[in-house]
Parts: C-alpha cells; sequence; structure tokens
C-alpha cells in the first residue's frame, strides 16, 4: 500500500499536474459551509449534472459520511481544470485496475466548454467521467491543500494564475 501511494503520486506528476500528494483522510477538512459559497458564488448553481443542487444529490454531511469510509488518496493539484480532472480521472481508474475498486475522484469537471447542462439543461454528455468537485461535497479546498503548503489564494483579477484542485480517494 506504500509503494501504491507514491506510485499514484508519481503518475500524476508524470500526467500533467504541477503538485501532487497523498494524504490521509484525517488531513481532508470537510466544512459544509463551502455549500453557501456554492449556493451565493456559482452562476451553475442548480444547473450543472455534478452541482450538489441537483435533485437527490447528497448533502455534504451525507458526502462526508461516504468520504470517512476511505482512509487515504492522492491531491492534484494544476494550473487548469481539464489537466486536473484529466490526471485524477487517470489515477482513479489506475487505482480501481489495481484492485482499489472504490477509488473516487473529485473534480471540478471541464469535458465541456461551455457545460452542456449549465448551459443548456442538456443531459451530461460524458456521464461516466463527470465528477463533483472537491469543494463542493463539503470540503474546504483552502484549509485542506495549504496544510500541504500547496498553492492556493483568493483571486483578485481574472488575470491571476489559477489553482485547480482534485483528489482520489483510495480504499
Amino acid at each position: 500500500m506504500i509503494e501504491d501511494r507514491a506510485r499514484y503520486v508519481d503518475s500524476a506528476l508524470r500526467l500533467g499536474a504541477a503538485d501532487a500528494v497523498e494524504f490521509d483522510l484525517a488531513d481532508i477538512v470537510f466544512d459544509p459551509r463551502t455549500w453557501l459559497k456554492c449556493m451565493f458564488g456559482c452562476a451553475d448553481w442548480g444547473k450543472g449534472p455534478t452541482c450538489p443542487s441537483r435533485p437527490g444529490s447528497p448533502t455534504p454531511w451525507q458526502y462526508r459520511d461516504m468520504l470517512s469510509r476511505y482512509q487515504w488518496g492522492v491531491i492534484v493539484h494544476a494550473p487548469d481544470k481539464k489537466t486536473s480532472q484529466r490526471v485524477s480521472l487517470a489515477i482513479e481508474r489506475e487505482a480501481f485496475l489495481d484492485g482499489y475498486h472504490f477509488a473516487f475522484s473529485l473534480s471540478d469537471c471541464g469535458l465541456c466548454e461551455p457545460c452542456a447542462g449549465c448551459a443548456t439543461g442538456e443531459p451530461c454528455r460524458f456521464p461516466k467521467s463527470a465528477r463533483p468537485a472537491f469543494h463542493s461535497v463539503g470540503i474546504d479546498v483552502f484549509s485542506t491543500v495549504r496544510a500541504f503548503g500547496l498553492p492556493i489564494r483568493t483571486l483578485t483579477s481574472p488575470e491571476d494564475p489559477q489553482n485547480w484542485y482534485s483528489a482520489v480517494f483510495i480504499e
């Protein structure tokens, strides 16, 4: 298992992540206030197929219960959403093929620009690859990644470099 952790971090870096770190579940900071930021800060609230506002979606406390059954995983950092998602889905698949049948990625979806569900209300074009965002399930991404020394800050201008984070929960 220790070897798998290092191998998945190496895979993430090889696949294009700017940074990748392994985590233990205790390193993940849960805070349901993330939903407030989604509700009152995201123009896609209530529209996206992976949005926590969609009918039947688990609440942050239900996600916390589900995710608490994992013991470890890998955080992926990239300068753009598509890379973050692509890398985290690849790590999810690699872990699944290695026998971690519950491996699950949390990543802002960047497959469609704009999102088909958000822009037109159409069904998701990639339902097997779309995942909820790391922050939309009740995880305080800022506190979580800062504890690892990873770069993250509030953007003050559209020209500011962005930091996109995904996480693959493995067990």
